[in-house]
């Protein structure tokens, strides 16, 4: 090779380089202008506020299946479509109907009759018309203590089970954990339904999943506190009482429902998909605004700013809408369904469903190499902060369904502010939401959605020996189980299939 030819390749090489790095020079400073310019428009004067109004307020609760639920779907589409993003209903199979139409009860003793205000817990089955009478006992707080001294008298009674006052959401995860146990006692026991004494302030009604389902399903709800209260301590002063209990349930099987689905596609690797969502539906008690409104609002909120702004992420990103996440994470379990040949390509999927307190954090799903990617992404907006990631996998929102196919996977985690004892309740209503928190999450979760979007993921899905692995080496089968999604795992009807 002559001198002057190595002279020219040398020349036309170093051309190439310097080309390359001022190319990617403008990708950078574009990104971090898109960044910076997508944080402020989530801090400002958006629909946010006026979004989350509209769904509690005027929509109100929606549980899947019912007028407000289908309602909500066509409102997220118009929502999404008003502000000019792809969008799309995306139809599943909702595994069974349940709705309350109505719930009543009388307390009876010897002088003694009053009413007490119900409220059927989700999945309970449905009393003969005019209700149905049985004796009533206290089983305390429901340990297996507490169900030995009651001993013969459960037999074909309903129990009455007490709780202390919920004060915070790690009080939410006791009484949810406390349940699952006490239910199945009841069964073992023989007992005709179960009560739980409302852990609320006296007036406040709530639903609570029951984790009894199928054959083991009886008549269950919760009474008032005040009532409750009364029954407990006549009771204990060994009076001798009768509840009779009217459950006028809307029960029925497989139907269809709805996810709502956008989409910004990417500009260089758009085969690549980051999913961010939050659940639509709600009980009916509220409106739903801690349990999920809020997050609805901000899921809309962030794909309306950056399609403002004209902002191109590099991979696609799909903001969605889940229906039927309170019964049983049914509409992200189907999307993973739906979309299984995808899933290779699915970068990350987020969650966010703790109510309207501040984004303090991330759970990461066990996986050391998500949460160090985490961390970058949290850089631009680190004074919003401070921001404590945990590295381990929950259960309870519709981050399941993706873990457990293998999908890298965040939940937002929220300081609590009122979300424990207004959680379910008929106090969960728009006032909960702070208004200026709300603009700091959306800024949070732009940030973060984007980050996602954009740079390097060298983290991959896992396979199912791996999951496998985490199931074993955590408590994931526990918190299943709680949730009533481990027989669905345990015999493959979720999570990723063995090869």
């Amino acid at each position: 090779m002559s001198l002057r030819l190595v002279n020219v390749l040398a020349v036309s090489l170093t051309v190439l380089f310097l080309g390359a790095s001022t190319l990617y020079a403008q990708r950078v400073d574009r990104q971090e202008s898109d960044m910076g310019r997508l944080i402020a428009a989530m801090l400002g004067d958006t629909p946010l506020v006026t979004d989350l109004m509209s769904l509690t307020q005027e929509i109100g609760g929606r549980p899947t299946a019912s007028a407000a639920n289908r309602d909500a779907v066509f409102w997220g589409l118009e929502r999404f479509r008003e502000a000019g993003v792809s969008v799309s209903r995306e139809a599943f199979t909702m595994p069974r109907l349940w709705l309350e139409r109505s719930s009543s009860a009388e307390v009876r003793g010897d002088g003694i009759a009053f009413p007490a205000r119900m409220a059927a817990m989700p999945f309970s089955t449905p009393t003969a018309r005019g209700g149905v009478t049985a004796p009533l006992i206290s089983v305390g707080f429901g340990t297996d203590d507490d169900f030995a001294r009651a001993g013969a008298s459960v037999q074909g009674a309903f129990i009455l089970v007490a709780t202390p006052t919920l004060l915070d959401i790690d009080g939410l995860f006791r009484e949810y954990g406390e349940a699952y146990l006490t239910e199945r006692r009841a069964v073992d026991a023989g007992a005709r339904g179960v009560i739980y004494m409302g852990s609320r302030a006296e007036g406040i009604l709530y639903r609570h999943n029951s984790s009894l389902m199928g054959d083991l399903a009886r008549p269950m709800a919760i009474m008032d506190r005040g009532p409750a209260t009364r029954a407990l301590a006549l009771l204990n002063a060994g009076r001798s009482l009768t509840l009779t209990l009217n459950l006028d349930l809307e029960i029925g099987g497989p139907y269809e429902s709805h996810n709502v689905i956008a989409e910004i596609r990417g500009s260089t690797r758009a085969d690549e998909i980051v999913v961010v969502g939050a659940h639509i539906d709600s009980w009916d008690l509220g409106g739903g605004a801690l349990d999920n409104g809020a997050n609805v609002a901000l899921v809309i909120d962030v794909a309306r700013q950056m399609q403002r702004l004209g902002i191109r992420p590099e991979r696609t990103i799909r903001f969605a809408l889940w229906n039927g996440e309170e019964e049983g994470l049914q509409g992200s379990g189907a999307y993973t369904r739906r979309h299984e040949r995808e899933l290779d390509r699915h970068v990350m999927a987020m969650s966010f469903d703790i109510g309207c307190g501040l984004i303090n954090g991330f759970f990461t799903g066990g996986r050391p190499e998500v949460l160090a990617g985490l961390e970058r992404r949290l850089g631009p907006v680190r004074g919003l902060g401070p921001f404590t990631n945990i590295d381990v996998p929950i259960v309870g929102t519709d981050n399941f369904d993706f873990m457990m196919h293998g999908v890298a996977n965040l939940v937002g985690n929220q300081e609590p502010a009122t979300y424990g004892p207004n959680y379910h309740a008929s106090s969960d209503q728009f006032e909960q939401c702070d208004v200026r928190t709300l603009r700091l999450n959306a800024a949070i979760v732009a940030a973060v959605t984007y980050g996602f979007a954009t740079g390097p993921a060298p983290w991959r899905r896992q396979t199912r020996a791996e999951i496998d692995r985490l199931v074993a080496s955590t408590d994931l089968e526990q918190q299943m189980r709680t949730f009533n999604v481990w027989e669905e795992w345990e015999d493959g009807r979720r999570g990723r299939q063995r090869r």
